[in-house]
């Protein structure tokens, strides 16, 4: 029979090897602190650019790795707006993913405050606001009140990865892990946020979001950390990619021993890989600003203009006539003008797929 971490005697009193995480956990604030000052070499423009584009990619990816996925335009719209960065023909809003990044939001932006039950609650009602998950009803700002078990099916078998702790524990638990979360103790910020990652996952405390809600916490725990609202890389998006890495590193620590070890090394290690991916985040905007700085006088149409920055952005699909028409509510014709002229100019190189003709951006570093 399993025996799981929260059944140990002792827990939560976590314990780790010092030694083995000395050298990544320097490194990583290291590198935090180059990112961050490489950053402010840079206006202000730029750096909320930036910043959008991080904060896109962490919130569809933490919604990705539970499986759920978001619409990125909408997601930066709703970022933009927040971020008071003005985007042509944003696209419509979504009161659902409104909610998501309001959350994310006030997880970054008010890093300083406590993290409350009454602030947790809105955050997990952001995710689910018709009150279900998928198809079922489940229980929306408060804790569960029913047994939880991570569970996976393999040839037709169920699979049992965690049984979380009995929902009578859950308030008494979180009322200790909030106390910790929110002291200001001696505790190094960036092994504070790894502990809150893991503990958190481990009193498993709602009937769903549990995995979206941790990556908030763990959010708004590296921004204390650096101590600034700027959010230059994503952790989520790290963490996409080594999914089955991160699962097992969970299980293997939730039925081991008090020894979290292996979690920190594992933790740090994904930490490591996101911020030095965040130079493919922050090289876009750096592109984009020296694309326009070279450019400024030869696209001076809006439209053309905003035709570039939407494939800079990352444009989900094929940029077609009938697209740019829609997007920019003009006629096929005058789409067609648009492109053909980027395309003869040398911008964009025209791509054709059976009938299907669109549009795609050559180098932008010329």
């Amino acid at each position: 029979m399993k025996h799981y971490i929260h059944q140990l005697d002792g827990y939560p009193k976590f314990a780790w090897d010092s030694a083995k995480i000395l050298d990544i956990l320097t490194n990583v604030a290291i590198n935090q602190g180059t990112i961050l000052g490489k950053m402010q070499q840079f206006g202000f423009g730029i750096q909320q650019e930036a910043m959008l584009n991080a904060l896109t990619e962490e919130i569809t990816k933490s919604s990705e790795i539970e499986g759920e996925i978001l619409n990125s335009q909408q997601v930066r719209s709703s970022l933009a707006r927040r971020l008071n960065i003005k985007l042509e023909n944003p696209v419509p809003e979504s009161h659902h993913i409104d909610g998501i990044v309001q959350a994310m939001m006030d997880a970054v932006n008010n890093y300083k405050m406590p993290l409350t039950d009454e602030r947790l609650f809105g955050w997990h009602a952001s995710l689910f606001p018709t009150g279900y998950s998928g198809m079922h009803k489940i229980k929306i700002a408060a804790y569960r009140t029913e047994e939880m078990q991570v569970v996976s099916s393999k040839n037709y078998r169920d699979l049992i990865h965690y049984e979380a702790p009995s929902p009578k524990k859950v308030s008494a638990q979180m009322k200790e892990f909030l106390s910790w979360l929110n002291a200001n103790g001696n505790e190094n910020p960036l092994l504070k946020a790894a502990i809150a990652h893991l503990w958190f996952v481990i009193i498993h405390p709602f009937d769903d979001g549990n995995g979206r809600l941790t990556r908030s916490i763990t959010e708004m725990m590296l921004a204390r950390a650096e101590n600034t609202n700027l959010r230059f890389y994503s952790m989520s998006a790290q963490i996409q990619k080594e999914k089955k890495d991160y699962y097992g590193v969970l299980e293997e620590t939730n039925t081991s021993t008090l020894d979290i070890t292996i979690w920190l090394e594992w933790f740090f290690g994904c930490l490591q890989r996101a911020i030095e991916s965040s130079n493919d985040i922050i090289g876009k905007v750096l592109e984009k600003a020296a694309f326009w700085q070279r450019h400024a006088l030869d696209i001076t149409n809006e439209t053309q203009r905003e035709i570039i920055n939407k494939l800079m952005d990352g444009f989900t699909g094929n940029m077609t006539s009938g697209k740019v028409a829609k997007i920019f509510k003009i006629s096929q014709d005058t789409a067609i003008r648009l492109l053909k002229d980027l395309s003869e100019r040398g911008f964009l190189s025209v791509q054709a797929a059976g009938r299907s003709t669109h549009y795609v951006l050559i180098n932008t570093q010329r």
